[in-house]
């Protein structure tokens, strides 16, 4: 089954396109995630998949249901962290939770919220005003709230963002449980190294529009190849291979020699380009074969590419 079904959605601020016709299907069990620069589109995107602006085009079903015309329903299939530090001063952790719990017509649902909050190290705070709490564990609130009802599809927008890594570590380790267990995730975050380490499958976003779609393994491979770094200590790049240097090239201290990466599709090229480095004259003190990785990607497309 599909999870979240987008189809051609678009969304426009005045003369400002937020959303340019976006089309995807994100399938039940996936973990998937949705990456771009700011002012790409995803909070926009999330806010309407969370029935919170309605789309000028298109449509949005979650578990088949539409977010505007069913929205009950929908919002019932949903849980949705935001971005943005949003809370009631006037209760306590479990107050919170199970207030929550009420907005989805939950009776005695006190054993689920422990569970919860004991997942999200957050028992010790139980019983602690929100207004007391730091920005940390009001984050971990925050994802206690969108899990409060056990939703089959879970929306995380930048859920790390600013926090210690000991949250990031507790909330992945529960996040993958869910996952494994049957719930869509589906992630936003500018940390790529999260992102590839969990998500399935990326949609990459600019500019209000889908730039790339695949698989991780796929984009990885397909998109961005291998990197090889070599280490000058004498002489510098030729300039028919100044068209291989990835974006990272950098000179190496205060001393002589320069650091480049440069992107090899295959290693067939790697001898090629060794070969072209001794008959220009450079002297390799240093050099890696090093398989590119999400963040390689991600500003190759961001610079211009698409797939």
């Amino acid at each position: 089954m599909t999870a979240i079904q987008i189809t051609n959605v678009q969304k426009s601020y005045k003369a400002l396109k937020a959303l340019g016709g976006i089309s995807l299907d994100i399938e039940e069990g996936e973990f998937f995630g949705l990456l771009g620069p700011n002012g790409a589109g995803k909070t926009t995107l999330i806010s309407t998949i969370a029935g919170l602006i309605r789309p000028d085009v298109g449509s949005i079903k979650i578990h088949g249901h539409d977010v505007v015309t069913d929205y009950r329903a929908a919002r019932k299939n949903l849980g949705v962290v935001p971005q943005e530090l949003v809370f009631d001063p006037f209760f306590t952790v479990r107050e919170t939770l199970r207030l929550q719990s009420g907005y989805f017509g939950l009776k005695n649902n006190d054993k689920w919220i422990d569970e919860v909050m004991h997942n999200l190290d957050l028992t010790n705070k139980a019983d602690v005003n929100m207004r007391a709490l730091s920005g940390g564990m009001k984050r971990r609130v925050l994802v206690a709230q969108a899990l409060v009802h056990k939703p089959p599809v879970i929306v995380l927008d930048e859920p790390t963002a600013g926090v210690d890594v000991e949250l990031r570590q507790t909330l992945w380790k529960f996040i993958a449980r869910l996952n494994r267990e049957g719930h869509t995730v589906v992630l936003t975050t500018h940390y790529l190294e999260e992102a590839q380490a969990m998500c399935q499958r990326v949609a990459m976003l600019k500019l209000g529009q889908v730039v790339a779609l695949d698989s991780m393994t796929k984009l990885i491979r397909r998109i961005s190849g291998s990197q090889l770094i070599v280490h000058l200590s004498h002489g510098d790049l030729p300039d028919d291979l100044r068209h291989l240097v990835a974006v990272d090239t950098h000179a190496v201290g205060n001393g002589p020699g320069k650091k480049y990466s440069l992107r090899v599709t295959e290693y067939g090229e790697v001898e090629q380009i060794l070969a072209r480095l001794r008959l220009s004259g450079a002297v390799i003190d240093e050099m890696q074969l090093q398989q590119a990785d999400l963040e390689d990607i991600f500003l190759q497309i961001m610079d211009g590419g698409a797939l």
